[in-house]
């Protein structure tokens, strides 16, 4: 059962997807070498052929099938009905198979405990007002030895965007609270009609969750910290106003690989 700030979201997510926004799109120019890097860009992972693994708030038919085409089996939980569909209709395009729930992240109470030798969770946990009861499934589900792989927005910059550079930087404008609502709009929740006007799309809610609260919430959860990743762009002279120049001064996204713990560990 969704509660209210999930069935927004969802409502939400269902007509970004509807319009097609580009962070929802399939991936559909995959083999087994860019499916690898696409999911592991940070090198964390060995042969995931016979993984039983879960992309958590994963729907829209990306992380799915990369894991597919690597031999995992694959299961995708997602409140998007129209995201899920997408996996399954890239699934097909690959000729592999995947098993998808709908659901809230908060509640995996469909999925048995020690299922899954990977989670890995596509960014979207700041779409929850508190991550802590996901980190309790997470921890519920994974066996021991498994893997979780989280990335979420950078707490020190969120709100921030590219589109208000000012000739001293960029600025903040929201208050540091771990778990306040940072009110914005993501520019690229844009799309453009057919007579060539833009057209506003309305995004989900979105709240801060900081670095102490992930890091020692997983940690109370009985998950190791095995490394933690900044987006930060390579770009060599970027222009100001841009998102590659915004990325080199404040990384928008933290990635984060945790293990849970074997007994007796």
């Amino acid at each position: 059962m969704l509660d209210d700030v999930a069935r927004f979201n969802r409502d939400r997510w269902e007509d970004l997807a509807r319009a097609r926004v580009r962070s929802p799109q399939p991936w559909v120019d995959l083999d087994a070498a860019s499916a690898r890097v696409r999911v592991d860009p940070e090198g964390m992972l060995g042969d995931v052929a016979g993984f039983d693994v879960l992309c958590l708030a994963g729907g829209g038919g990306q992380q799915s099938a990369a894991f597919a085409l690597l031999g995992a089996r694959v299961t995708v939980l997602d409140f998007s009905s129209i995201q899920l569909g997408r996996d399954r209709d890239t699934a097909a395009r690959y000729g592999v198979t995947v098993r998808t729930l709908e659901g809230d992240m908060r509640d995996l109470s469909a999925l048995a405990a020690g299922a899954f030798d990977l989670v890995w969770h596509a960014h979207a946990v700041n779409f929850v007002p508190d991550p802590r009861p996901v980190f309790d499934e997470v921890a519920r589900v994974l066996r021991p030895g498994g893997l979780y792989r989280l990335e979420w927005t950078n707490p020190f910059v969120h709100g921030l965007w590219d589109v208000e550079w000012a000739e001293q930087g960029y600025p903040l404008r929201h208050r540091y609270v771990d778990g306040g609502e940072v009110p914005f709009a993501d520019p690229t929740w844009n799309v453009t009609r057919p007579d060539g006007s833009r057209q506003r799309v309305r995004g989900p809610r979105e709240w801060r969750h900081g670095l102490g609260t992930v890091v020692n919430g997983l940690i109370a959860r009985g998950l190791e910290i095995r490394g933690l990743w900044e987006a930060i762009s390579d770009a060599a002279d970027p222009e100001p106003g841009t998102w590659a120049h915004c990325e080199t001064i404040a990384p928008p996204w933290l990635t984060l690989w945790a293990e849970r713990r074997r007994p007796g560990a």
